[in-house]
């Protein structure tokens, strides 16, 4: 009796021990250089695209499934462990990617088309949310939250907050706004970042450019044919604020 009562705590410190070298790759992973390397200033995609270009993975470990996203591109594929840590995504038809665990990053690998990249998980249990929601929740936070002044345009001293689920408190006649990460707005607007500020249903997009405490939004000049996909550059300036 005695030798199966000192078996059982030996047996029991085992599995606890085995149990915390497990790993658990399950959860939403940002690009958390890439926030930090956009809020230095610069050109905002550029900056993005320097420490990407994935912004966001989506892992269910449970179903074997992760999703990547860039910003405004969704990949879905399969996820298969390939070791202790470390794990493949298969997309589908479209290559893979390899993973790995190192402490609380997630490491994705070098490859032929990006450097490696890492990723730090958000909160355990935040909410669901679609692919890329919560990269651009935290971009939007660092990026532009805090109070603003306006120093020029309509509404000249009052303040303004940029919140980061889009909407936007105190800008006149403005309720929602969303930043160009990529595709088609990207295109338009060239070399230039561009900020979607939306009233209800109604929208435009704005050329921004934000400096050190400074941010200015001009309206978007299109300087194309009006049979060809419009080519977006600074206008007058529309609002000036501070920070």
């Amino acid at each position: 009796m005695r030798t199966l009562l000192v078996a059982i705590p030996m047996l029991a410190a085992l599995l606890s021990g085995c149990a915390s070298h497990s790993a658990d790759v399950a959860g939403v992973w940002i690009n958390e250089s890439a926030i930090e390397a956009a809020v230095k200033g610069g050109n905002l995609r550029q900056a993005l695209l320097g420490m990407g270009p994935t912004l966001e993975w989506q892992i269910d470990s449970a179903a074997g499934k992760a999703t990547s996203s860039n910003g405004f591109e969704v990949a879905e594929g399969s996820l298969t462990a390939t070791g202790k840590g470390q794990w493949q995504v298969s997309f589908y038809g479209n290559g893979t990617e390899s993973l790995a665990l190192d402490g609380k990053t997630l490491v994705q690998a070098a490859s032929d088309t990006a450097a490696q990249q890492s990723f730090v998980r958000t909160e355990a249990g935040q909410p669901a949310s679609a692919p890329g929601a919560s990269f651009e929740h935290r971009l939007y936070e660092a990026y532009m939250g805090g109070d603003w002044n306006i120093d020029e345009g309509e509404g000249t001293g009052a303040k303004v907050h940029f919140l980061p689920d889009g909407r936007v408190e105190g800008l006149p006649g403005i309720d929602r706004y969303a930043l160009c990460l990529g595709g088609d707005c990207a295109a338009m607007s060239g070399a230039f970042d561009s900020i979607w500020l939306q009233s209800g249903t109604q929208g435009n997009a704005y050329i921004l450019q934000r400096g050190d405490g400074q941010l200015d939004i001009f309206q978007a000049a299109n300087q194309a044919a009006a049979d060809e996909m419009p080519s977006l550059r600074p206008g007058p300036v529309v609002w000036r604020l501070h920070r």
